[in-house]
């Protein structure tokens, strides 16, 4: 079946369900099996909603599954409307590239949070997160997006999913960093460092975290970037013997002399071990910059 085909045999179903839905209300409907009428409504919108989506129709795909996710609300399921909710928020998120649909799929998540228990955090968590995706990739609002993921954490921790918390976290200290909201950023690095140094699966990734600690407390001020380095030697010796570690100590030596080159040279050795990705380069250019003669580049 083509395409065209799909969405006739969607449409067809939207339509069948609606009537089923219409029906069940009346008099007769009531008496003649209205809730069952209305359980196979809510299943012919699923159908419609995967056909749509095999149609690619995916606003199409978006209503249909807002259609099952209130007549699961209706139905008490509360667990299957949220379900649907989120696959009406994924449609309309492909619906639209020019991002007119994307605010009618954060009304849709954003309505099924408010619907949310204490016994459904790891539910609303993950709306929270659809959000701040739409926002971070399709509307680039970096400020809501943050407001977003800051909420799935805090729903995280309320389910002590603290591993799934620590990502969501993760996601603000970066967007705060280059927002220049330094002392934000420290502060999660700074909590998620602490949180996985004594944790023997984790404890590899605590380097990683206070050397970004390091580097925005760096941008602020050079001696408070050595306060800190201390800080976190003391906190986890293992930090003292990392590469991220001996790299920080060469650039504040560099930094101190206000020599360019000591700077850059360092950076280069490091990088031809270990990558640098594009947030740690971002940051070492705005503390590259803070020296005199500085031209604004890493070669």
């Amino acid at each position: 079946m083509d395409n065209s085909g799909k969405e006739k045999e969607a449409i067809q179903l939207m339509a069948d369900a609606d009537k089923k839905v219409k029906t069940s209300g009346s008099f007769l409907g009531g008496m003649f099996g209205g809730p069952h009428k209305v359980e196979e409504a809510c299943e012919m919108y699923c159908r419609a909603a995967n056909m749509f989506k095999m149609a690619k129709n995916w606003n199409a795909a978006g209503n249909a599954f807002c259609q099952a996710a209130r007549i699961h609300m209706q139905l008490q399921n509360k667990h299957d409307s949220a379900t649907s909710f989120i696959d009406a928020g994924n449609a309309f998120k492909k619906s639209d590239p020019n991002g007119e649909t994307h605010n009618q799929s954060i009304n849709v998540v954003s309505k099924q949070c408010n619907m949310i228990t204490y016994k459904q955090f790891t539910i609303a968590a993950k709306h929270h997160i659809t959000i701040a995706e739409i926002y971070e990739s399709e509307l680039v609002d970096i400020e809501k997006a943050i407001a977003h993921y800051e909420q799935a954490a805090d729903y995280y921790k309320g389910e002590e999913s603290n591993s799934s918390a620590n990502k969501c976290l993760l996601k603000v200290g970066a967007y705060a960093a280059q927002l220049e909201q330094y002392a934000k950023a420290i502060e999660i690095y700074e909590q998620v460092g602490s949180s996985t140094m004594d944790n023997p699966l984790l404890k590899y990734s605590a380097k990683e975290y206070f050397f970004k600690a390091s580097l925005c407390h760096f941008i602020v001020d050079e001696l408070n970037a050595k306060l800190a380095v201390e800080k976190y030697e003391e906190m986890f010796p293992a930090f003292s013997d990392s590469r991220e570690c001996k790299l920080l100590k060469k650039l504040l030596d560099a930094h101190e002399e206000q020599n360019c080159e000591a700077f850059t040279e360092a950076i280069k050795e490091f990088d031809s071990i270990s990558r640098l990705d594009q947030w740690q380069t971002t940051m070492l250019l705005r503390i590259k910059k803070t020296i005199q003669g500085d031209e604004g580049d890493l070669k």
